[in-house]
């Protein structure tokens, strides 16, 4: 699934119109609190301005109406943290594909970088209307897909664009290259054993995921509150723990499909509240009182999961073991994490709460790839095809 990087073009002189993800978390006071996404994006932009390129950058932020600008999603203090990242100056245009951008684009000198306005301010992001798409791909001579946490989108900027720039170069940055290289080409080819780990709430949330990586995995170990789902479905006592009763047919097929392959928790680590302070117990998987809830998988579990992991050449983990926000419940978490960082496996850690939980626990430089995009990641584990990324140039 290569495909042409920014690397394999020339932008001396030529736009480049490149799509990040610059949906950054912002305090009350609209100040950016946590800019990794900015500068994760780094490597592709300067090699866009390094070798003369002239950069226009497109994003969105948060969830506007689509009905003009919303004064607390705006992308200008983006702007001025790339320019202070970079150390050079970027123009910020007030509008997406209005007379400003217009101006500031026809601007652009080699090397220059211009900050579009918040592409969600217009409805046309959306709906994937041709007349916005047509506006941002007629400034520029080349395309850049850098945004992975929105390539299992359909928005204008992500195909309508993209389509509208046919026999143009379009291309992805680094970073969408490097999670297709893990998320796409490590999976379908994978050094074995092949282990999955996979957390989180709810069943329906990872239905196609384990139904993908049952077929494709030697062991799929299932941790997080999904687990009860699939302890009530072999008739376990679950007590007061989050369940899908709807679900538990389907729990059942799973199990019966997964046979060896799907490994369910031994013993469940228990409180009677919601809380770090409740009083706690570790019991049997599917012997939860009455009363008490299941908030993480058990030591023997986690000692079960780590054997299997410490043997294992290609690790996916997606979803924590349990309430890892909330210690003692953190426990289960901390030892995957720690049996991941310590194997030779390559190590794909699949995006949202599982990659908070290894940034948090300081493993993230210990795994071969941390995924910027949860949504994005979740539907590549499904095996899905991205729009987005199939109509780009292939290598």
């Amino acid at each position: 699934m290569a495909k042409k990087s920014i690397a394999d073009i020339d932008p001396s002189g030529k736009v480049v119109l490149m799509r990040v993800d610059f949906n950054v978390p912002q305090d009350d006071s609209d100040a950016i609190t946590d800019d990794r996404r900015i500068r994760m994006a780094l490597p592709s932009i300067e090699s866009v301005i390094s070798r003369g390129g002239r950069l226009v950058l497109m994003s969105h932020m948060g969830r506007p109406k689509g009905n003009g600008p919303e004064p607390k999603y705006s992308l200008s203090g983006v702007a001025k943290r790339l320019s202070e990242l970079l150390a050079q100056p970027v123009t910020f245009a007030t509008d997406t594909v209005g007379s400003d951008a217009e101006a500031k684009v026809k601007a652009l000198t080699d090397g220059g970088v211009v900050v579009l306005e918040n592409l969600r301010f217009n409805a046309g992001e959306k709906n994937g209307d041709s007349d916005f798409a047509n506006t941002l791909a007629g400034w520029a001579d080349i395309y850049c897909n850098d945004a992975f946490g929105t390539c299992h989108r359909t928005d204008a900027s992500m195909v309508a664009v993209p389509i509208a720039m046919e026999g143009k170069p379009r291309v992805v940055g680094f970073l969408v290259a490097k999670e297709i290289q893990y998320l796409t080409d490590t999976i379908s080819s994978p050094a074995r054993p092949f282990v999955a780990i996979l957390g989180g709430a709810k069943v329906s949330d990872k239905i196609k995921v384990i139904e993908n990586l049952l077929g494709i995995c030697d062991h799929v170990l299932i941790g997080g509150a999904m687990a009860y789902t699939f302890s009530l479905a072999t008739g376990g006592k679950t007590g007061d723990s989050l369940v899908e009763k709807d679900k538990l047919e389907l729990a059942k097929e799973l199990i019966e499909k997964g046979g060896n392959k799907l490994v369910l928790p031994v013993d469940t680590h228990c409180g009677d509240d919601f809380s770090g302070s409740c009083n706690k117990q570790v019991v049997p998987a599917g012997a939860i009182p009455d009363g008490w809830e299941g908030l993480d998988i058990g030591p023997e579990t986690a000692k079960l999961y780590a054997n299997l992991l410490k043997s294992a050449k290609t690790v996916v983990w997606n979803g924590p073991m349990g309430v890892f926000e909330m210690p003692p419940f953190d426990e289960g978490t901390k030892t995957v994490a720690q049996a991941i960082a310590d194997s030779d496996a390559t190590s794909i850690i699949g995006g949202g709460d599982s990659a908070a939980a290894i940034e948090q626990l300081g493993f993230a430089d210990q795994v071969s790839h941390v995924s910027t995009g949860g949504g994005a990641s979740l539907s590549m584990l499904e095996g899905a095809k991205f729009a987005a990324v199939e109509l780009l140039d292939d290598a």
